[in-house]
């Protein structure tokens, strides 16, 4: 399944979502390479709060559990596992995804037992993977953020593959087919309150850190696909000037009220957000970023990401910063330092996503042949004092390390285990 960045309308090609790139890596043993003194010098002479987080990703089994049909044991291993390369990286949070598929990691009341459990979509596979998650997480000094994903249903277009009592088959109304996805419809106030109240049945019940999102708002743009909201807009969005400013008041709504929400269950829960890197290209917009991406979340996924930091209404914003440095279309040296002003006196936390995915692939380009990039990022961003912490994409790539680079990365950065920004 294509990562949900790697539709950047073929001008920002190669990247992928927080949780849905499918980046196959060789099994090859860690390449450790050591740092320069200079470069080791500056790094973390002083141990600094950070956030230190890695991506395990659920979804059509991309990291965790490897296969769907393993048994109890093999599934709580493989999870063990992966927590356990969190510590041994010296990390400090693990963003587990929860709710992938309008379905649950947990006994949801609200939703089905996800099928990269056990095969079966609803079967109880006989065990709580998220109590576990915490549960383990915590032992070992780690965070568990909780990844949701709010509107998508299913990676097909056929209702009748949904089990029958699925939310989405008792509400056919709440759900439109796009791109070879259904989605529930973000138009529709019932949808709103029914995700929120699925997704926070997990903050009342488990001592989770975050409430975490990743950049799945209104779908990425499809050629020649039309995602049919007409009614919808034509019930609700008399108040707006045209059905984009509708659907971004929809967007809005969900954050809002999601993080109202969470404060009144559980104060200390954080909010989190990662979306796409790109809110809009100056082109478009002065207040803008100097890129010439093929997508902008503003216009395209209707989510304005950059309002959510400026209103206060997250806790942190971890975009997906997914380009090496010099990238033409889309540079991470100009990127980032967009986001550090951006979030500069609003007291939500900066996180910077890390496409560690595409170190040695051979479809990406030369920067990413070399296994310092992603130390070189930690480097340019050690200047920025608004930028918190790196998460890293995605756990498997964490685990296999295919050209050292993630190694490198501890070793030039991470030389000691630290806390997150709390």
């Amino acid at each position: 399944m294509a990562g949900a960045a790697g539709v950047v309308a073929g001008v920002v090609a190669g990247t992928a979502g927080a949780g849905e790139a499918v980046a196959v890596p060789q099994t090859v043993p860690r390449a450790r390479t050591g740092a320069s003194s200079e470069q080791q010098a500056r790094s973390h002479s002083v141990a600094r709060r950070e956030l230190r987080g890695m991506w395990v990703a659920t979804v059509a089994n991309i990291d965790w559990p490897s296969a769907p049909g393993l048994t109890v044991a093999e599934q709580q291993a493989e999870l063990i596992a992966y927590l356990d390369e969190a510590v041994d990286r010296r990390l400090n949070a693990v963003i587990l995804q929860v709710r992938p598929t309008a379905d649950a990691f947990w006994p949801s009341p609200y939703e089905p037992w996800a099928e990269y459990l056990t095969g079966v979509q609803g079967q109880d596979p006989g065990w709580d993977p998220l109590g576990t998650a915490v549960r383990e997480a915590h032992r070992r000094g780690l965070e568990l953020h909780a990844w949701f994903n709010p509107y998508r249903v299913a990676n097909h277009t056929d209702p009748s593959r949904l089990i029958p009592t699925h939310p989405a088959r008792l509400h056919p109304d709440w759900v439109l087919p796009y791109g070879g996805k259904l989605y529930y419809n973000p138009g529709l106030p019932e949808v709103r309150r029914f995700v929120q109240d699925a997704m926070l049945d997990a903050v009342r019940r488990y001592d989770i850190d975050a409430v975490h999102w990743d950049d799945y708002f209104y779908p990425y743009p499809v050629a020649g696909q039309v995602f049919d909201d007409d009614a919808t807009y034509a019930k609700y969005g008399a108040d707006f000037p045209d059905k984009a400013a509708w659907r971004r008041d929809n967007t809005d709504k969900l954050v809002r009220e999601t993080a109202e929400r969470i404060k009144k269950i559980k104060k200390n829960v954080q909010f989190g957000i990662s979306p796409f890197g790109v809110w809009r290209n100056a082109a478009t917009d002065p207040l803008g970023s100097d890129t010439k991406a093929g997508v902008q979340t503003y216009d395209d996924l209707h989510a304005d990401t950059r309002g959510w930091v400026k209103k206060g209404w997250i806790d942190y914003i971890c975009p997906q910063i997914y380009w090496n440095i010099g990238f033409a279309a889309a540079d991470y040296a100009k990127l980032l330092p967009w986001w550090d002003e951006v979030v500069r006196g609003t007291g939500v936390d900066l996180f910077v996503g890390e496409a560690l995915y595409k170190a040695g692939d051979p479809a990406q380009p030369a920067a990413w042949q070399d296994p310092a990039e992603l130390s070189r990022h930690l480097d340019f961003a050690a200047a920025y004092d608004q930028v918190r912490g790196h998460v890293y994409f995605s756990g498997k790539d964490v685990v296999t390390d295919r050209i050292g680079t993630m190694a490198q990365v501890v070793t030039d950065h991470y030389r000691h285990r630290v806390r997150p920004p709390r």
